[in-house]
């Protein structure tokens, strides 16, 4: 039978990013994509310049008509930016029963625009986290979430466990921000191949998954495709370890043969690999 997933998150009209990605990335992997809007974006390869949020009503009211039709199999959300949002969210996934949670903690892009305030982060970490099968936070995030800097794998771990604490049962802390001004990997081997690592947490329980480390600018849209990857890969019935292996090599993949195009950080090439 045809698998159904749900993305909840905000809309890249430039097409990298959010919505667009995730129906994307779940059309490559075979599974049907749905989609509810928080947030409409304002941005482009440059940067974002501002957003019109939906009211928790409005997300409500488009979640709903989904999981009384559809069985989803996998949920991911995205941009999720107010506090009431978060917490209507929160509450259909818990009145639902919806299962296959990847909750992707977008709180800031990469041009350094805020996409969600304090209010909406604590209720994020409150609310969903603990309904999270997986959260999949990029190095930023995870300072802003844990309150610790990051310059090391070990900090890392102490990031994690601090997430561990607030309620996230397992998390994915994606490497590919740990680069020093210099242009080298803060973690870099003294062979000094550069690599991309992304560390998954189940529990207590550290995997460690490498990749090559493109050098380019072409890295628009690489979390919400990452954690879309793993949602499709749920909904599919792969494990959390092979959800994640198989994201991992998706993204790596979409990154090497991303097209240059737009005059910032162009999006990757969501393709089938």
């Amino acid at each position: 039978m045809t698998k159904i997933a749900l993305t909840i998150a905000g809309v890249d009209p430039s097409g990298g990013a959010g919505t667009i990605a995730d129906v994307k990335t779940f059309a490559v992997f075979g599974v049907f994509p749905t989609a509810a809007i928080a947030s409409i974006t304002f941005q482009n390869t440059l940067g974002v310049y501002g957003a019109e949020h939906q009211s928790a009503d409005s997300v409500r009211q488009q979640i709903v008509p989904i999981v009384d039709d559809y069985d989803v199999a996998a949920v991911k959300t995205g941009m999720l930016p107010t506090r009431e949002v978060i917490e209507e969210v929160a509450s259909i996934i818990s009145e639902r029963g919806l299962k296959n949670i990847v909750v992707d903690p977008v709180v800031r892009s990469t041009s350094g625009f805020d996409l969600i305030d304090d209010a909406a982060l604590r209720s994020l970490i409150a609310k969903l986290f603990p309904l999270a099968d997986i959260i999949t936070p990029n190095i930023p995030e995870a300072e802003r979430i844990s309150g610790v800097a990051i310059e090391s794998e070990a900090d890392i771990q102490d990031a994690a466990s601090v997430m561990r604490e607030m309620g996230a049962r397992n998390v994915l802390i994606k490497g590919g921000h740990m680069v020093n001004a210099e242009g080298g990997m803060r973690n870099a081997e003294s062979s000094g191949k550069r690599i991309a690592k992304d560390f998954l947490f189940l529990g207590s329980e550290l995997r460690v998954f490498e990749g090559d480390y493109w050098e380019t600018t072409a890295t628009h849209g690489t979390g919400c495709t990452l954690s879309s990857a793993i949602a499709a890969n749920l909904a599919l019935g792969n494990d959390l370890i092979t959800s994640v292996e198989i994201a991992k090599r998706f993204v790596n993949e979409a990154i090497r043969a991303a097209p240059m195009i737009g005059r910032g950080h162009s999006p990757i090439n969501i393709k089938p690999i």
